[in-house]
């Protein structure tokens, strides 16, 4: 009798897993590293080298100590990408304390939300940037923060939150007070001054890898975001086998346009260069296509990171073809699937011959997979590759669990030293994210090969069941990315009254271009199966996203759903 191999894979790895807290591996990256350019913010128009970083680093710990936070403290970031972003995450895990990364695109209402579900007692927060009037929510929010203080900043509605720091990106030291409530960059750095390096050192040396350093809160691309908490253990080692993957090295340099307030920023990023003694190139504080490329040549930066959408909008720009993109080697394309067309278009126009697929979640810290340098073509632009080192992965039925067969399609979970801590404050939800046995369900769709290689078919909550057949959107999107005239796609399900749901597809076309529903249905029809061919086709200019570019599909089938109305069942 034969028995089906079953979707599950581990790799060992070659190196051992890092013991190290996030600052001791540091200290000796900087040491080795000290002349070597650390960090390079054009929108600031600042450079610093290794030495000069850890000098920083060293100097912002102090004056956290100095202000009254330590180890276990959650101090919260309100702000775009700058170099005191990156100082903050590095002094943060110097001294033990868990950075909260807030997103720069939230409105009071989100922000309280944060604020609250993490019970953050700091908060740094930069003054403005374009139509986000940080200073101007928070008085709303805080108005204790208009008044000269006695002691700590005190409000029923926030009990935790003890003191709001204030910086100007555009010149820190000179930050001026927004209020006499509101504690300035200088007066934090002025506060270390009454704290040895001695008392730092000692409260280095007394961390743990297992303690927790950071809580991110999961994209919300399905609805209310979770705050992932997660450990030096958990994300140290993710950045720095990623790093191995990647093949870089001190003398790589990557363009960061991802926020770093995400995973994909703070540790695919900055903590994968920080983890080899690379460069890290900020292009802009907000995604903006030109300045990526026009970065890339002038820094020479060899590896540039993005979501699909970041690379579209950069290989769409009309001065792409004006900029020397030669330098780049490689980079990673996740956040949300890859079409093959655009992976190919990448490797092609913008140089990146290297350039790998990841995959993960905030909740795995974030990259489960990484496709190598080294794979078929096919498997480059077809999969997610294989899991990271010292991680296991398994494919197993979304009805009773059981592990299913290679090339079966299921729920893709996780197991290893990168699966948070838990949701922080939400032990139920983190009770149904982990099971018992510490697997990490990921609600992700997919099937794995012989060889480990994970194929991604779409979220299971976004499976259409249409007169019951299961319709995964991901064929149908990549199907749909072949078509010369679309440059975007978002497929999902919508109510009907006879098939329980239908096919939508939402459609944005190449600049010039134009196209009907009928084009689109004969185009399809020899890719995909007729009852996957969509029954709603809509053109539209561009999609509902996180600030990140993942698409918002729940923020899509709303719009859908009062358009069509609540029968869903006839032509809209």
């Amino acid at each position: 009798m034969n028995n089906p191999q079953k979707s599950y894979f581990h790799r060992g790895g070659n190196e051992a897993l890092s013991g190290s807290t996030i600052p001791e591996h540091f200290a000796g990256i900087a040491q080795r590293h000290s002349q070597q350019e650390a960090v390079v913010s054009l929108p600031q128009q600042r450079r610093l080298t290794y030495a000069q970083l850890a000098q920083a680093i060293d100097k912002l710990a102090l004056g956290l100590l100095g202000v009254g936070f330590g180890k276990g403290d959650r101090i919260g970031i309100w702000s775009t990408n700058n170099i005191e972003w990156l100082l903050l995450q590095m002094a943060s895990a110097r001294i033990g304390a868990i950075l909260v990364n807030i997103n720069p695109a939230y409105r009071p209402k989100e922000l309280v939300y944060a604020l609250q579900r993490s019970e953050v007692q700091g908060l740094f927060v930069i003054p403005a940037f374009r139509s986000s009037d940080y200073l101007g929510m928070l008085k709303g929010l805080l108005p204790q923060l208009e008044q000269p203080l006695e002691g700590r900043l005190q409000n029923p509605d926030f009990p935790f939150i003890r003191a709001v720091m204030v910086y100007d990106p555009a010149d820190p030291e000179q930050t001026a007070s927004p209020g006499p409530g509101f504690v300035t960059w200088q007066e934090v750095m002025k506060a270390g001054e009454g704290v040895t390096e001695e008392m730092l050192d000692r409260t280095t040396a007394s961390l743990d890898r297992d303690d927790p350093i950071n809580i991110q809160y999961t994209s919300g691309t399905t609805g209310f975001p979770k705050a992932v908490e997660l450990s030096h253990h958990n994300i140290l080692n993710n950045a720095w086998f990623a790093a191995r993957a990647m093949h870089f090295t001190a003398r790589d340099r990557l363009c960061i346009p991802v926020p770093f307030y995400h995973c994909f920023g703070m540790v695919v990023s900055n903590l994968l260069c920080l983890s080899v003694g690379a460069c890290m190139v900020i292009p802009c504080e907000h995604f903006d296509a030109l300045r990526v490329l026009e970065a890339v040549e002038a820094e020479h930066c060899t590896a540039i990171h993005g979501v699909p959408t970041m690379f579209i909008a950069e290989l769409e720009h009309p001065g792409f073809k004006g900029i020397n993109l030669s330098s780049l080697r490689t980079g990673v394309m996740a956040g949300a699937p890859c079409p093959s067309v655009l992976m190919q278009k990448v490797m092609r126009d913008m140089h990146c011959t290297e350039i790998l697929i990841g995959y993960g979640e905030t909740e795995a810290s974030p990259l489960t997979h990484l496709t190598s340098r080294d794979d078929s073509m096919q498997r480059r632009i077809e999969t997610v590759g294989t899991n990271l080192p010292h991680q296991e992965v398994k494919v197993v039925a979304t009805g009773n669990g059981e592990t299913l067969s290679l090339g079966e399609i299921g729920e893709i979970c996780f197991r290893g030293y990168h699966i948070m801590q838990g949701y922080y404050g939400n032990d139920e939800a983190t009770r149904k994210a982990v099971d018992e046995k510490g697997w990490l369900h990921s609600g992700d769709l997919g099937s794995m090969d012989a060889d480990g290689y994970l194929r991604i078919t779409g979220r299971l909550k976004e499976m259409i069941i249409r007169g019951g057949e299961n319709i995964y959107p991901r064929e149908i999107e990549d199907a749909l990315f072949t078509h010369p005239k679309i440059v975007g796609v978002a497929v999902f399900g919508v109510p009907d009254d006879f098939y329980g749901e239908e096919v939508m597809a939402w459609l944005q076309l190449h600049a010039g271009e134009e196209a009907n529903e009928q084009e689109i249905r004969d185009f399809l029809k020899g890719s995909v199966a007729h009852f996957k061919i969509p029954r709603y086709i809509w053109f539209v200019d561009k999609f509902p996203m996180t600030v990140t570019g993942k698409l918002q599909k729940f923020r899509m089938r709303e719009v859908a759903l009062q358009r069509l109305g609540h029968g869903a069942g006839q032509d809209a």
